[in-house]
């Protein structure tokens, strides 16, 4: 069957980024035109699919069924074409991109040995990292603004319907800085944790989830004084000048415990570890330079699993 001719780029980049802002006025001021402009365009692609793309209401609006079935191909379809014009101007062909949503899992530990490798490796490649919540990093996978998405993500709705390869699992632990009063306290530090000021991952993330179940494993209230962000330099920063207790994924706080930096809380006690993996769309072909990135982080999380990597 062939693609009805009607439908124009417009359409697809009108309904893209409706998708993306969840808003038809938040979607006009991205693309410079009219709501009323916005609206007319989708109506169009709407009356050419014969589907409703977008459930509308007062709140922010959401993705019909047919929307998420029309994303997986519209996204991919758009950055291919945006992707095939850009290697053609000004040699940027020359030099391959990867672009690739990090979470805080791996921010720190793992990501700068894949890109060190891949450097050594490459002479002309464009790593381009994106960092932030699960959400907000799988839904520019499925739209095709990211090639792939690294972390710890499984318990997230918004992976239905993509790709997700296993590399490891990694578990949450509790540090603060050294010289803490229950840097020493053993297992009897689980009675005070509700002393001290916490860290804690955003609300609503996967990494949330998993910090919450270490919490009702230790059978303790968190703190009413709470840090929440998925910022690393920052938990870092405050624990090392206050009392807080950082709930952190282990590959984040690894090198600072080895070196004396941090100091990890002997609870007793052994949170399940999460799974790590890559995440990407099926619906878009993986680009060489996206491929060479996953064939390095294979091999860095082969050596972190046989205790080599470090």
């Amino acid at each position: 069957m062939n693609v009805d001719t009607r439908i124009k780029f417009r359409h697809l980049v009108c309904f893209l980024e409706i998708a993306r802002q969840r808003s038809f006025a938040k979607a006009a001021d991205a693309l410079a035109v009219s709501q009323p402009a916005i609206s007319k365009t989708l109506k169009e692609l709407e009356e050419i699919l014969a589907a409703s793309l977008f459930e509308r209401g007062k709140g922010p609006v959401s993705l019909t069924a047919a929307g998420v079935a029309f994303m997986r191909y519209a996204g991919p379809c758009v950055q291919a074409l945006r992707d095939g014009v850009n290697s053609l101007r000004g040699g940027e062909h020359d030099a391959g991109q990867v672009r690739v949503g990090v979470l805080s899992t791996v921010e720190s530990l793992l990501i700068p040995e894949v890109v060190c490798r891949l450097h050594r490796r490459h002479g002309a490649l464009v790593v381009s990292i994106a960092t932030g919540p699960s959400a907000y990093l799988l839904a520019q996978l499925r739209v095709g603004d990211l090639d792939l998405v690294v972390g710890r993500m499984t318990d997230s709705p918004d992976i239905q319907g993509l790709t997700f390869e296993h590399l490891y699992s990694e578990s949450m632990t509790l540090v603060v800085r050294p010289g803490h009063p229950l840097s020493s306290a053993g297992a009897a530090a689980l009675g005070r944790l509700g002393d001290y000021p916490l860290v804690l991952p955003l609300a609503g993330t996967t990494i949330r989830q998993h910090a919450d179940s270490l919490f009702v494993q230790c059978g303790v209230s968190p703190a009413r004084q709470r840090l929440e962000t998925l910022s690393l330099a920052l938990s870092r920063r405050y624990v090392l000048s206050s009392e807080a207790v950082w709930v952190a994924p282990q590959d984040a706080v690894r090198l600072d415990v080895r070196h004396g930096e941090l100091a990890e809380l002997a609870l007793g006690i052994e949170e399940p570890g999460g799974s790590v993996g890559i995440c990407s769309n099926s619906a878009l072909p993986l680009p060489l330079p996206a491929l060479d990135f996953c064939e390095v982080l294979r091999e860095v999380a082969g050596e972190y699993r046989a205790g080599l990597f470090t």
